[in-house]
């Protein structure tokens, strides 16, 4: 009996590493200290900064990695991993510095994890953060054989006097929506259960343009990184940031906001893409369930003074990603904010 008849292949573990050690040196930034295969991730931080604060984030994938794994999407759920967690730190104006991840998995299948990890590399390239390093543990008996779960962790950093941490939000400022890819990575133990009843498969379609159903629900999650730096480049006003995850509007908008403040969302405002209809009609999901589950094709909100909304949108041109002016911050009628969003189902 060895390592391997126990079901833990180390050469196959070495041949995974010498795959993925150029994407991994793609990704370096100029402040990364050594290479590929160290114990730790090392890091300078940035040259100019009077008192950086470090922002750090971690997330998964969910239960959209079963779907990613029946249908071979590796590569894809490699970027929503990144996506996950980047989009989180660059609320408060971050950049991202470094990412890790860690993958588990029943029993190593190069291919799949190399691919997942080229996945997560280019997340980091177009975000600008550099994929210090990571784990793959081969867990047999525990995950079954070609079954993986991922995890990551992303670090950021900040100027303190350049946070952006929701204190400058006034009533009146406008809420700009960024658009979704499609439902990035949540609510994905619903729309399994929504794929099951309708019977649906790789060659199912959807929409009046019969658009592939499976293929569109494991689009990766838009990544924010890039059109947040545009903004802060172009000295764009920015009171607040949100990141639209699990929750939908109604539970993510109100974390970036004051006490004393809430948000009014006109949902007319923009165009609620096809798949959520699908998904409505197909699971007879209720409105209100919707809203408090998927973004509905808002995956980002920025917080902006009336006369920021101009160049703000014109940031979002020059990336290629929608945009529309969504609603308005308002006065609480109670004085303390009460958490929710005025113009949705509660």
């Amino acid at each position: 009996m060895d390592y391997k008849t126990a079901g833990v292949d180390v050469e196959a573990g070495r041949a995974f590493v010498n795959r993925i050690r150029k994407s991994v040196e793609a990704t370096h930034r100029p402040e990364v200290v050594g290479g590929l295969g160290g114990f730790g991730g090392m890091m300078r931080l940035p040259a100019g900064l009077k008192n950086p604060l470090l922002v750090s984030g971690t997330d998964g994938v969910g239960t959209k990695l079963e779907l990613a794994q029946d249908h071979g999407g590796h590569h894809n759920v490699g970027i929503d991993l990144v996506a996950m967690c980047v989009n989180d730190v660059i609320t408060s104006g971050a950049e991202p510095l470094f990412f890790l991840d860690y993958m588990a998995t029943g029993a190593l299948s190069p291919e799949a994890m190399a691919t997942v990890v080229e996945g997560i590399a280019e997340g980091c390239r177009v975000s600008g953060c550099a994929l210090l390093g990571g784990e793959t543990a081969e867990m047999p008996g525990f995950y079954p054989p070609g079954r993986y779960d991922l995890a990551g962790f992303c670090v950021a950093v900040v100027d303190e006097e350049q946070m952006i941490d929701g204190r400058q939000i006034r009533a009146g400022d406008q809420i700009l929506g960024i658009a979704s890819s499609g439902i990035h990575s949540n609510g994905f133990s619903l729309v399994r259960r929504v794929l099951k009843q309708a019977g649906a498969n790789a060659e199912t379609t959807f929409g009046p343009s019969e658009q592939p159903l499976i293929e569109t629900l494991l689009t990766p999650t838009q990544l924010y990184g890039r059109l947040v730096k545009t903004l802060l480049d172009s000295r764009t006003p920015i009171h607040g940031m949100a990141h639209i995850t699990g929750g939908g509007l109604p539970e993510n908008l109100p974390r970036c906001l004051p006490q004393g403040l809430t948000a009014s969302v006109d949902p007319s405002s923009w165009t609620r893409p096809a798949i959520y209809d699908w998904l409505k009609s197909s699971g007879d999901i209720p409105e209100r369930d919707l809203w408090h589950t998927f973004n509905l094709g808002i995956g980002y909100c920025l917080i902006v003074p009336e006369e920021g909304i101009s160049m703000a949108k014109k940031a979002c041109e020059s990336e290629g990603i929608q945009a529309w002016t969504i609603g308005r911050i308002e006065r609480s009628s109670g004085g303390d904010g009460d958490g929710s969003v005025l113009g949705l189902p509660a």
